[in-house]
Parts: C-alpha cells; sequence; structure tokens
C-alpha cells in the first residue's frame, strides 16, 4: 500500500535544522521520533484529550511505538508529518504518523503508536473515554 499526504487530515510542517543531521550526514533518527511525538500530542489536543497530565485527570500514554525508516532526509528540507487513528479498541486506540520529505516528495519515515487512556490521579490505566472516540472519527 502506497501511503501519501493525501491519507492524512491532519498534517504538521517541521522544517528540517542543519543540527537535525548526525555525522552520516542524514537526519538522525532520533528526530523523526520527535517529530512524530510532537504531532502526536497536537493530535491529543484536537480531539479533546487532556495534554497536562495532571493528578486525577485523565490522559493518554504511549504504551508501543515503531518507526520503519525509508528515505534519508538531509538538511534543508520540510517535514510534512501527518497522523491518524488506524484502530480503536475498548482500551486504546493506534496511531500511525507518516513523515513526507516536502522537498523529494516521498515517504522518509512511518511509525505506528498504541496509545492507552491512564488516570494520572490513580496512576492506572483507564477505560477509553468516549469523548476521544467520537473526536476520533470524527477527525479520523
Amino acid at each position: 500500500m502506497k501511503i501519501s499526504t493525501d491519507d492524512f487530515r491532519v498534517l504538521h510542517r517541521f522544517p528540517v535544522h542543519w543540527g537535525d543531521m548526525d555525522s552520516a550526514q542524514h537526519v538522525n533518527n532520533l528526530v523523526y521520533l520527535r517529530w512524530a511525538e510532537t504531532a502526536r500530542v497536537l493530535y491529543f489536543r484536537d480531539i479533546g484529550i487532556n495534554i497536562d497530565f495532571g493528578p486525577g485527570d485523565t490522559g493518554a500514554i504511549l504504551a508501543y511505538q515503531d518507526c520503519k525508516y525509508t528515505f534519508p532526509m538531509r538538511y534543508p528540507d520540510t517535514a510534512l508529518v501527518g497522523t491518524r487513528t488506524i484502530s480503536v479498541a475498548p482500551d486504546r486506540f493506534t496511531m500511525q504518523t507518516a513523515i513526507f520529505s516536502a522537498e523529494h516528495q516521498r515517504l522518509a519515515a512511518l511509525t505506528e503508536q498504541v496509545i492507552v487512556p491512564y488516570d494520572y490521579g490513580t496512576l492506572a490505566k483507564a477505560p477509553l473515554p468516549s469523548a476521544w472516540v467520537e473526536r476520533i472519527e470524527a477527525i479520523g
């Protein structure tokens, strides 16, 4: 399956900085995960997940993450980062984040994250709030 920016209703742009490159002269693998993290938190905000992580709040916690690197980005470029939910279960949802090179018009990395609702007051897993599911269905 070929993935493009058209597959994502939520898309963010991040500039590639010269300092994002490592000694191999391409964007360091950790930078891709930071872009995915920032896009994920913006997505949380968009679907109404509390990102303050305070006691008594139900927030989201990252339970699993992977990343497949498909193209080495370099400075100068712009990362186009798309996020979407690809599955919802009673106690979690799975997100996909795709990072595209704007300069080369191609996929550079593809990540998947499992997100679990977490009660920061009791420090325990929580049920998936129906309001989150409604917003996920609305935003994709």
